[in-house]
């Protein structure tokens, strides 16, 4: 019953109240993003949500667009700036989804949208995982983030979608909020950021090079079918 019928309405509700009450910080981090960026201070995506339905997310930018005398985007680690950091460490670069959520791409909670290029990796049932909206926070964000393993980040989210509830909802708020005061989980160990799924399981062995790039070229066959 909750999430059928009351799930939509209190991520509703919530998100616009949030948007107001949180204006002038949006206000503020808008303006300083704009100076500290040198131009446009929001990050806009393409991922897959509900129903693998893609849209487009929007945070607060943490890296700059620099790129090497070829014309390729550097590394991340070297367009992650101090005030990036210092956004992902506090997670205010997430601010900016309250928008996803009243428009209705994403909730409050439920598995974070990930990119086209890690859902095509995904077997059958990790992308059972989209027959929800995708969460501001999930389950994995509350028991380690982007500390823990993919094999656990996915498993976490097979374990929300069987029991989504008010109560589990609020918990997950709860732990979440206590991860962000502690700073806990922000990016993988050794890492600027985490790595994406193909990648881990190239890595790990678990696909070939040759599989690998299939799977790449099915994302972008994805995102350019839009």
């Amino acid at each position: 019953m909750y999430a059928k019928c009351f799930k939509r309405l209190i991520d509703f509700v919530l998100s616009f109240c949030a948007m107001i009450v949180l204006s002038p910080i949006l206000l503020i981090l808008t303006v300083t993003g704009a100076v500290a960026m040198g131009g446009n201070p929001f990050f806009t995506q393409q991922r897959p949500g509900k129903d693998e339905k893609i849209f487009r997310l929007i945070k607060f930018r943490t890296m700059n667009n620099k790129k090497d005398k070829d014309g390729n985007l550097l590394p991340d680690e070297k367009r992650l700036t101090g005030y990036g950091k210092w956004l992902r460490s506090t997670s205010l670069d997430e601010l900016p989804e309250l928008f996803n959520i009243v428009k209705g791409d994403m909730a409050i909670v439920g598995p974070r949208p990930l990119l086209v290029r890690d859902m095509v990796f995904m077997t059958p049932e990790q992308r059972r995982r989209h027959t929800v909206r995708q969460g501001l926070t999930g389950l994995a964000q509350a028991n380690g983030r982007n500390g823990i393993s993919w094999d656990k980040k996915l498993e976490y989210d097979q374990q929300y979608i069987e029991d989504i509830s008010f109560i589990n909802d609020i918990k997950i708020i709860v732990r979440t909020f206590i991860n962000v005061l502690k700073k806990d989980g922000i990016t993988e160990d050794g890492m600027a950021t985490a790595a994406d799924l193909g990648d881990y399981l190239l890595f790990s062995g678990a696909v070939t090079q040759e599989e690998y790039d299939n799977k790449h070229l099915e994302a972008k066959r994805i995102l350019n079918g839009i």
